[in-house]
């Protein structure tokens, strides 16, 4: 696939090099129209999807736009070099045909460019904010737009590449429905978001288990409440599921706070019997010491304020009664080594644990690349929200360490950003979480 995409990519460059700097030649044989102009055509709007092994139209339109911004990155440099020799050879006399050609050429060349900005910029996933930001600032910048677009290039072929390849390893194991667990997987969200309709906590995730074999329901729960509220309400979603599936069991996979709301429903509210399995991700078992000083060191008059604007807008979205102070105090170091020496591991349920690390500031994604100096500084090594040393709980416990100078960041483990990290596929990492349940006979 990538020979043929060299191959045609070379190809196409010259002949839009050729368009874009045919003025001299068209004034003279004006039928050459008749073949340029329908070439151009196909080549900016048909060639970037005819060539890509996908049935993904978001993949279609990624792939087309890389392949039109890589001829013109290409073709813009023939253009280049054509235009400043042609201008040696007609300035000053014959000023009208050169700006005839290089008013040619900047529309050809322009075309193919917004063709393909336009295509990437509304069907990438990996390109972020950062990539969009820098590729519309230095746009015009000679030179700088150039190493700009290569970038954007790299990162979008890099994305539809990976993805093809996850796409052929689901459908050469769909018919082992590796997550297929014997009990449905219940998903259990964190504080401050939800498992809403159109931007699912858990991102990617539960349609890559879905594919896979996989069972899956939601927590359905408000977004900050205190441990034993929260609790009541997944106590509730647990006995609804185990109703209406009739399994005798669920499995849960726990994000941050939905861990340790999980422990309790557990422990306090009589659902003991309808869990197989809790993995809990990114779990404060030990509290976390940034929480502490949040309430120890803002004013009363802040604290209300970002309390009142929380809780205001998340009624806003859904939530009936949402306490933000409380949510937050639940997860304080205090609170959380207490609960957790109160709260022996269950019997009789198979309990494991996941944390991971960012190495710097540089390496995560915001919110957390920016929290996650100060986690550092009160609690040591992180993943830009809790400490590596409040991760371990239950019978198994694994530290993901980053194989690459990103690093794993809290978020990343519930795909907050949709973004690949090298030498982490979050995706993937549910599946054989999943499939690890399904061989224990979970």
């Amino acid at each position: 696939m990538k020979a043929l995409l060299y191959t045609t990519l070379i190809l196409y460059s010259l002949l839009i090099g050729v368009f874009a700097n045919c003025y001299h030649y068209i004034t003279d044989n004006l039928y050459l129209l008749f073949i340029f102009v329908p070439a151009f055509i196909y080549i900016v709007t048909l060639s970037g999807f005819i060539y890509v092994k996908t049935k993904r139209i978001r993949l279609k339109f990624a792939y087309h736009g890389a392949y039109m911004l890589s001829i013109c990155w290409l073709s813009s440099i023939v253009t280049i070099l054509y235009q400043t020799v042609y201008a040696f050879y007609t300035l000053p006399i014959n000023y009208v045909d050169f700006l005839w050609s290089l008013g040619i050429s900047i529309f050809v060349e322009a075309t193919v460019f917004w063709v393909g900005v336009i295509s990437v910029y509304f069907s990438s996933l990996q390109m972020g904010i950062k990539h969009r930001f820098w590729g519309a600032v230095c746009a015009l910048i000679p030179g700088i737009n150039l190493f700009i677009l290569a970038i954007i290039i790299k990162t979008v072929f890099k994305e539809v590449y990976f993805e093809i390849d996850k796409d052929k390893l689901n459908e050469s194991r769909k018919h082992l429905e590796v997550c297929k667990t014997k009990y449905p997987i219940l998903m259990v969200h964190g504080l401050f978001l939800r498992d809403l309709k159109y931007f699912n906590y858990w991102g990617r995730i539960p349609k890559e288990l879905t594919k896979n074999g996989a069972t899956i329901f939601f927590g359905n729960h408000q977004s900050a409440l205190s441990v034993p509220d929260s609790a009541q309400e997944l106590a509730a979603r647990i006995r609804e599921i185990i109703k209406e599936t009739g399994a005798e069991k669920l499995n849960i996979i726990a994000h941050s706070k939905g861990g340790i709301d999980c422990r309790y429903a557990i422990k306090h509210l009589g659902v003991e019997d309808m869990i197989a399995s809790l993995t809990t991700v990114s779990t404060p078992h030990r509290g976390c010491e940034f929480a502490d000083y949040l309430l120890t060191k803002l004013p009363q008059w802040s604290q209300k304020h970002i309390c009142k604007t929380y809780n205001t807008t998340l009624k806003k979205l859904g939530d009936t009664n949402p306490d933000f102070y409380a949510a937050v105090k639940d997860l304080t170091a205090e609170a959380c080594i207490k609960f957790d020496k109160e709260t022996e591991v269950p019997k009789g349920i198979y309990c494991q644990s996941y944390g991971s690390v960012i190495t710097k500031m540089q390496s995560g994604k915001f919110p957390f690349n920016f929290s996650s100096l100060l986690v550092k500084h009160f609690s040591g090594p992180n993943d830009g929200l809790v400490s590596q040393d409040s991760f371990e709980w239950g019978e198994r416990y694994t530290l993901l360490y980053p194989t690459h100078k990103e690093g794993i960041s809290h978020g990343d483990m519930m795909d907050l950003n949709r973004r690949d990290i090298q030498g982490f596929d979050v995706r993937e990492f549910y599946v054989q979480l999943v499939n690890e349940l399904k061989e224990k006979g979970l």
